[in-house]
């Protein structure tokens, strides 16, 4: 063979197993640490980079990650846990948090965002929800008292349950039990000029309706697709229908400039009898085609030119997740730092070019549409 040819033969085995790696500055992984066998922080940050992944999502303050990570290029977005949530609606208790939690570590670690809370709505449990924005108020101020507030963001994931409508997307609308909770929310994170982020995993809703959602179209396989019929955007893929759709509910109530990015999303690849499409095939496929269209900077229908931010969930297996299988079976790797299965984090120096969409059917639906949801299915 020629030498040019078994260097291409070289180049495609390279792309093939993903062992290439390109940065992408809008990806990011969350690092949950609910197992008794995983990697300490120093070998993680060390996976991490060689991944050339530059940001990750951890689910508390742990010193001993926040130390680790110090001089390196690895951006964290940190959490206050839902149990002290309540406590740090006090000024003076939210300030001690930040100059005990946050401000020890700054610069060195770079901190870029604090999470306040996580899924603080759910189907199941609404009691801590009424302390959210004043808490991310005191704590923003607290940022503000510190000279940390240029630095660092304030917001916090949300699941889609705060919706009472997700389909076609631009039939978006919060529950109405949360709208008065939202308009608060909402005003916070433009004042601060903060994302709304969003935990979207697509994988649910294909496990409960799979008769009925086509699993290419989950996956980001090639598939038909829909087209929603009010603004006839052509949508190949749920996730950004999702967050579309919570696009939709934002500016239902007004607020129709806040960023829209992705806390969670990922794919079991293990799960239980009833936990349909948990495999290892669909959750290597599911990562990979989002891998491919972040490598792109893609945005969604409604948003073209604005790349979607996205942390993927997660980064190891984690084996005291409390629930089904499918909870400890979402990571990339197993503790021991081997691949549950190859993603694929291809390099690649193309860049999608984005259209132009006009947004005018989107200001006529949301400017004349009610904030109450009509009953609409998939």
């Amino acid at each position: 063979m020629t030498n040019s040819f078994v260097l291409l033969l070289f180049f495609l085995t390279f792309l093939e197993h993903g062992l290439f790696f390109q940065r992408v500055s809008s990806l990011g992984i969350n690092y949950g640490q609910v197992g008794d066998n995983l990697p300490p922080p120093n070998k993680v940050l060390q996976l991490l980079s060689s991944l050339n992944i530059n940001k990750t999502r951890i689910y508390d303050t742990n010193p001993q990650v926040l130390t680790s990570f110090a001089n390196s290029n690895i951006e964290l977005f940190v959490t206050v846990e839902n149990e002290i949530l309540p406590s740090l609606v006090d000024p003076q208790k939210a300030l001690q948090w930040v100059t005990s939690r946050i401000k020890p570590y700054f610069p060195a670690t770079k901190i870029g965002g604090i999470a306040v809370g996580n899924e603080l709505y759910t189907d199941d449990d609404s009691s801590l929800i009424g302390y959210l924005v004043p808490a991310m108020t005191s704590i923003h101020a607290a940022l503000v008292q510190t000279g940390l507030d240029k630095y660092i963001q304030v917001s916090t994931p949300s699941s889609l349950s705060l919706l009472q409508e997700s389909y076609p997307p631009s039939a978006g609308c919060f529950r109405p039990q949360v709208a008065g909770v939202m308009m608060q929310l909402l005003s916070f994170l433009r004042s601060t000029k903060s994302p709304f982020w969003i935990n979207a995993y697509p994988y649910f809703a294909y496990k409960d309706s799979p008769t009925k959602i086509p699993l290419d179209y989950v996956l980001f396989n090639p598939n038909p697709g829909m087209v929603d019929p009010y603004t006839k955007y052509h949508y190949d893929n749920m996730l950004y229908a999702q967050v579309d759709a919570v696009i939709f509910a934002m500016a239902r109530l007004g607020f129709k400039d806040i960023e829209v990015g992705v806390s969670e999303t990922g794919w079991p690849s293990k799960g239980d009898g009833d936990e349909i499409g948990a495999t290892v095939a669909n959750a290597a496929v599911y990562n990979k085609n989002l891998l491919k269209r972040q490598l792109h900077g893609e945005g969604t229908p409604l948003r073209p030119n604005m790349s979607l931010d996205v942390y993927l969930f997660a980064l190891f297996n984690e084996d005291l997740k409390p629930g089904p299988t499918s909870e400890r079976n979402y990571g990339l790797y197993q503790p021991d730092e081997t691949m549950t299965y190859n993603v694929g984090l291809l390099s690649s120096s193309s860049t999608s070019s984005q259209s132009s969409t006009s947004t005018n059917s989107f200001m006529s639906i949301t400017s004349s549409a009610s904030t109450v949801c009509t009953n609409t299915g998939f």
